[in-house]
């Protein structure tokens, strides 16, 4: 590691203050802090690097070594991330494949152990990982907390197995993450009580606030379907050090364009105080997850970054444990290993489906149940319509935007479950993913069968991916890895995520990011309606129906 020094406006974030000086880094630690003057105009800003406080790097579609790729070009030194996702698909082989590709590059990767894999037990998940499994991962060091608790209803019911899981945290001594949208009042206490201490679900400046109020720290997320910012960044000056940022599901064109930098820009907009901005982005995930990241103080890890100015978050240098990564929007030194096929994990074990696998039978039904997406939302809402009926079966009615939506099981072959979705504005064709969260099972809607299933096949035929088809034309992002994400150069799958992206609006879609929305409708733990591969579920009553 080489020795150096850099000058500039020095951040000081726990003491609040700015003053020109020289930092001197020597074997990768902060050896020494110089003031020289007070803060200096034109020159620019040096600020302990961000922090992604939740994110699952599977929504990415990269592996971790490529997420890093584009995450340091934006000033993020590290994150705090469920393999949720991956867990669900391949258990803890998942979780390894995270860990050690997360270990060949310098970039600061903090794991969870998965809290709830499966998810429910209304579908059908690759894996399972009991309390003894996750009592195992958190006994590791680089284990740093127990994932988001999305089992709240377990918790609330005090299921023995879900309580066992945050026994074993906070025996080790690690923290616990929340999940409870819409959870207010008494039983939000029941669920803090139970000694968890973050949520990222908060859809309303109320419901934070009632969070708060009770002790609970609050992730202001903005991804690249989920969006609360706007709602919730309101809540930061008041509570500076119970409030993080995070992404929690970016997907790969949106991680090229920004990340935890553009909140902290989008935040000062707002008229919130540069130092409140900056403790919520590099310094309240340090303190609460115990992460050995630096925080531009005597004797840390010189994890740093240079910025141009504190408006726009321009990030000219991005430095981890005084190795320079990235400079002036290009990563710096040959840092990334490639990932061969060999070295993956996938778990696809299903035959190719037939047309007549999507009919739906009508038997005389006077109205279906239909989800209804929201854009920028993962919640849904339940509506009721006519059906559209051609031959004895309910088809795709794309004239009032209502269309055929299926869950394949990926894992053995099993009758397809079907339901109708509105607001995908699709025209022609079809899309479907192998993306489908929380058990990854193959979703896919269009506005026929022969459509729906050709996209379908295409996924099994990549063992994993997401596809667009219509119009004579078809797309295929292949998703090798889990089926969750592609081993290529991260630049050149968010350029390949780009042009699918726009075939799918090409085809009709009118949603901000049809393929992040269409993965979360088999979300069973977000209310209101969704479908997973056994059914059509009510996240209300939290059964099948």
């Amino acid at each position: 590691m080489s020795n150096f020094k850099v000058e500039g406006n020095i951040i000081d974030i726990p003491k609040r203050n700015i003053f020109f000086g020289e930092i001197v880094v020597e074997a990768g630690k902060i050896k020494s802090i110089t003031k020289i003057s007070g803060q200096r105009e034109g020159a620019h800003f040096i600020s302990p690097g961000f922090i992604d406080s939740h994110v699952h790097i599977e929504s990415s579609m990269l592996i971790p070594s490529e997420f890093a790729r584009l995450a340091v070009v934006h000033g993020t030194v590290s994150t705090v991330s469920d393999p949720h996702e991956i867990a669900n698909v391949c258990g803890m082989e998942g979780v390894e494949f995270m860990i050690e590709n997360g270990n060949s590059v310098p970039f600061k990767f903090n794991f969870g152990a998965p809290s709830c894999v499966p998810a429910t037990i209304f579908e059908t998940a690759g894996a399972e990982l009991n309390h003894d499994d996750v009592k195992a991962l958190l006994e590791r060091p680089e284990i740093k907390y127990l994932s988001e608790m999305m089992n709240f209803p377990g918790v609330l019911n005090q299921d023995e197995e879900a309580l066992k899981k945050i026994a074993a945290a906070h025996h080790l001594g690690k923290p616990v993450d929340g999940h409870a949208p819409g959870l207010r009042g008494d039983a939000v206490q029941q669920y803090i009580d139970a000694g968890i201490s973050t949520d990222h679900e908060c859809f309303t400046a109320e419901e934070a606030l009632d969070k708060l109020q009770r002790g609970m720290k609050i992730l202001i997320r903005e991804g690249s379907a989920a969006k609360n910012f706007e709602a919730l960044i309101g809540l930061l000056n008041d509570w500076p050090e119970m409030i993080m940022f995070c992404s929690d599901d970016k997907h790969p064109d949106s991680l090229v364009e920004n990340h935890i930098n553009q909140l902290c820009a989008r935040a000062v907009e707002k008229g919130a105080n540069i130092f409140n901005i900056l403790q919520a982005a590099c310094i309240n995930p340090v303190l609460h997850y115990k992460l050995d990241v630096g925080t531009l103080q005597l004797n840390d890890p010189a994890d740093f970054i240079v910025i141009e100015d504190l408006k726009n978050f321009r990030v000219k240098q991005t430095y981890i444990d005084g190795l320079l990564l990235a400079e002036n929007g290009k990563t710096v030194g040959d840092w990334i290993k490639h990932v061969e096929d060999k070295e993956s994990v996938n778990h696809f074990d299903c035959s190719l489906k037939k047309e007549e696998d999507f009919t739906y039978p009508f038997v005389g039904q006077t109205e279906i149940p239909v989800i209804e997406a929201l854009d920028g939302q993962l919640i849904t809402n339940r509506l009721s319509a006519k059906p559209k009926v051609s031959n004895q079966n309910i088809i795709s009615d794309p004239e009032n935007d209502i269309l055929k939506m299926v869950v394949v099981n990926r894992y053995h072959d099993a009758p397809v479950a079907i339901s109708f979705v509105k607001n995908f504005g699709l025209k022609q064709g079809a899309i479907a993913s192998s993306v489908a969260h929380d058990s990854h099972n193959i979703i896919a809607v269009g506005i026929d069968d022969k459509s729906i299933c050709d996209a379908v096949n295409l996924v099994i035929k990549e063992t994993g991916g997401v596809v667009a088809l219509g119009n004579g034309k078809e797309e295929v992002l292949a998703l090798p890895v889990a089926g969750l994400m592609s081993n290529q150069n991260g630049y050149q799958v968010a350029e390949s995520y780009t042009s699918i992206d726009r075939f799918a609006k090409d085809l009709g879609s009118t949603l901000l990011a049809p393929f992040m929305t269409l993965s979360f409708m088999a979300l069973l733990v977000i209310p209101h309606l969704k479908l997973s591969d056994k059914g059509l579920f009510d996240g209300d009553e939290f059964r099948l129906i």
